[in-house]
């Protein structure tokens, strides 16, 4: 099958939104474990995991052969009919979540599980105001648009909710120059500073990715989440958790990535790595907040019983082979490794993240730290060619995101970093 035919294809069928990776895009055919073949049948080391959704690996028995047998019973039912796939899923939720957090809702994406949260806040809340990051990202969708906290994301200011947004806590790129921890975590109080200027004082919610995800794997200090939940809770004001990309593992021992900060949410959004490809979203919240939708509602595709089944199958394959653990171990040896490949490339600027979920940052001077998203190109270019493949992300798409499936080894990392060294190498030589 040739595939040299395809990037015109799309070109002229797709919506030009849609865009797609390297000068000459390809076809992944077939995936196993941590690796992904073309259409030419080249293999890849896969450091990108589907955007961090691929949580298990590519083609995991243990979890197509319950997906398979589901689908030779039924497919769909809708959500009009008991799901018991759906119901085992939202319990195992609930038992990993904390107690306050008692209702599930499941939908097809994290867009619109983003979507059913602002709902849920803003009807309980009678409110239309929301208060989110900058560099932050929460979907595709008119609201979830204009939620994001970037301009590159956003096609649209003309939402429903009026969003202010707080300074991101980016200490590579501190807005007030400072330097933590030194800085007294100056980024916290800023959501303080939104509530009381820019707000009328009763914001619908509060909205942030514990690692900004499509900002540049942008990660806060340990102490920067608890101080802004008690500037929330002394406001009244509900706390929603975009877990869409640091669920479910990613970012080593934690289920969340408010449990590594300590903190307790009264919404908590998940999607993608949940069911390790299979399309599902959803959120968990209060019963309080879930009890606010008093219209009638229900979700088409939503927890349907095939890709309920994947999720469970997947949560099972992660707690019965410890990829948590796994993922907090390799995230350190990753870092390590970065770390020496950041003192033999000044285009490195900054290396950051927790597990495995690790952002390299490039810029063109240490100093000014401009942003360098030409040299990241040439970066992902040359790194495709030596079989890895990686993302990339940021406010100036200046910063490489690696985050592979959870199984990967100290191998597969010291692999994808030789390929890295060799990459920048070729790039800057270019």
């Amino acid at each position: 099958m040739d595939q040299s035919d395809l990037p015109r294809r799309h070109q002229e069928s797709l919506f030009p939104s849609v865009g797609l990776f390297y000068d000459e895009p390809i076809e992944l055919r077939r995936g196993e474990g941590q690796f992904v073949w073309d259409a030419d049948g080249n293999q890849y080391l896969d450091f990108f995991g589907g955007i961090a959704t691929v949580s298990s690996g590519h083609a995991i028995p243990e979890i197509n052969e319950p997906v398979k047998a589901q689908l030779d019973r039924i497919c769909h039912s809708s959500t009009l009919f008991l799901i018991r796939s759906q119901i085992e899923l939202a319990e195992r939720i609930r038992e990993m979540t904390p107690a306050h957090l008692d209702k599930v809702l499941f939908v097809n994406s994290g867009t619109e599980a983003n979507e059913a949260a602002f709902l849920v806040t803003t009807l309980a809340r009678n409110s239309n105001e929301l208060i989110a990051l900058r560099h932050s990202y929460h979907g595709r969708s008119f609201a979830t648009i204009n939620a994001s906290g970037q301009s590159p994301w956003r096609s649209s200011t003309l939402s429903p909710l009026q969003v202010h947004y707080a300074q991101s806590p980016y200490c590579y790129r501190c807005p007030w120059g400072l330097s933590y921890p030194s800085c007294g975590v100056r980024c916290a109080d800023d959501v303080e500073e939104i509530v009381t200027t820019t707000t009328s004082g009763n914001p619908a919610a509060f909205i942030a990715e514990p690692i900004q995800g499509v900002g540049g794997f942008i990660t806060p200090p340990p102490e920067y989440f608890v101080r802004v939940q008690e500037i929330l809770t002394r406001h009244g004001i509900p706390f929603i958790a975009d877990e869409v990309q640091t669920g479910w593992g990613r970012i080593g021992v934690t289920d969340f990535g408010f449990q590594a900060y300590g903190i307790r949410p009264d919404v908590v959004v998940f999607a993608k790595g949940l069911a390790n490809g299979i399309p599902i979203g959803g959120l968990i919240a209060t019963d309080e907040l879930a009890s606010s939708i008093r219209s009638l509602s229900l979700s088409t595709f939503g927890g349907n019983p095939v890709s309920t089944t994947a999720a469970l199958a997947n949560l099972n394959y992660i707690a019965t082979r410890n990829l948590r653990e796994n993922a907090l171990a390799m995230g350190i040896h990753l870092k390590e490794r970065l770390f020496e490949l950041q003192d033999r490339h000044p285009a490195i600027g900054d290396v950051r993240g927790l597990g495995l979920m690790v952002g390299i940052e490039l810029v063109r001077d240490r100093h000014t730290k401009e942003p360098a998203p030409d040299l990241l190109r040439k970066v992902q270019e040359e790194a495709k060619r030596r079989g890895l493949i990686v993302g990339r992300g940021g406010l100036h798409a200046n910063t490489i995101r690696l985050c592979p499936p959870l199984i990967v080894t100290r191998s597969d990392i010291d692999a994808a970093v030789e390929v890295l060294d060799a990459a920048f190498a070729a790039a800057v030589s270019a």
